[in-house]
């Protein structure tokens, strides 16, 4: 059993009461937010340099600093939102883009996933921000943008996973 009770249906999101059996046996309904995923992309300007973006986020009540990031299109390719969203956030072109991994946002209550990626051999383009979009592109080393997380500066957690995810890769960060 699973049927699904629309309850809310937005630009970005839709919220379903479905009706699930457990494997336990149990039947419960449970609240879901259905979101098509999204990319997400750590842009290195140089070997030891990322981009981040301060963004106003009203639902986190102010601004936050973030890597970019949006949502995908229908079914689009994780990559290419992820060079689309490099563009009109930072103003920037990646030259090589390399996945680092996918997430769950939330899985208590979203089927959102969020596809990680790192960006490298970046060209200026023009930026192309969205309406709702407030932003301003900050350019620190790997290593301060790893201090951010551990200090809670840079509390988003998309962004903490994909740069730890980056600093891996690049060799910055050795698992304990």
């Amino acid at each position: 059993m699973n049927e699904a009770n629309p309850v809310y249906r937005g630009r970005s999101i839709s919220v379903f009461a479905e009706e699930v059996e457990l494997p336990n046996g149990r039947r419960v309904t449970l609240d879901v937010v259905r979101h098509p995923g999204a990319a997400a992309v750590v842009p290195f300007a140089t070997e030891c340099d990322v981009l981040l973006i301060r963004q106003f986020r009203h639902a986190a009540g102010g601004t936050i600093f973030e890597v970019p990031a949006g949502k995908l299109d229908g079914s689009e390719d994780p990559a290419v939102c992820a060079a689309r969203e490099l563009e009109e956030e930072t103003g920037q072109r990646a030259g090589r883009l390399e996945r680092l991994g996918e997430i769950w946002t939330t899985p208590g209550f979203t089927d959102e996933r969020i596809h990680l990626f790192a960006a490298y051999d970046l060209a200026p383009t023009s930026q192309k921000l969205e309406a709702d979009e407030i932003i301003e592109v900050v350019r620190v080393s790997l290593e301060r943008a790893l201090a951010m997380i551990w200090s809670g500066e840079l509390r988003d957690a998309k962004s903490a996973l994909a740069l730890l995810h980056a600093a891996h890769r690049a060799g910055r960060l050795q698992p304990a």
